[in-house]
């Protein structure tokens, strides 16, 4: 178990799991989002290379722009909005955006399902 602790002091452990590496990014251009988990195999990048490692030649797979045009994006599920707002409104600002779709849809759900039953009242 020693060996593991070691491996965690040197950079390379904290590097592995540093979120900063599982960044998104999207291209200001045409919207095309770069994700490491994918890579770009149409372009011979392997899964897993973050976008920081990536060829000084490789461009944008759909418009063909600089990877300058890319702008980061943050992890894949990450709440949508400023971090400094996430503590309002009662827990809902932390939520990821398919959470917030599921939450706003569902409620429209209950509502036509509420006001359809309203029929049944004789």
């Amino acid at each position: 178990m020693p060996a593991m602790s070691d491996s965690l002091r040197d950079g390379k452990a904290e590097r592995a799991v540093d979120a900063k590496t599982l960044d998104r990014y999207e291209c200001r251009a045409c919207g095309y989002v770069y994700e490491p988990e994918k890579g770009d195999p149409q372009n011979g990048v392997l899964p897993g290379i973050p976008f920081d490692e990536l060829p000084a030649t490789w461009h944008c797979p759909v418009c063909g722009a600089k990877s300058v045009a890319f702008q980061n994006l943050g992890p894949k599920d990450n709440p949508s909005g400023f971090k400094e707002n996430l503590n309002y409104g009662l827990g809902v600002n932390r939520l990821t955006p398919g959470q917030k779709n599921i939450l706003i849809f569902g409620a429209l759900a209950l509502g036509v399902l509420f006001f359809i039953s309203l029929y049944g009242l004789q």
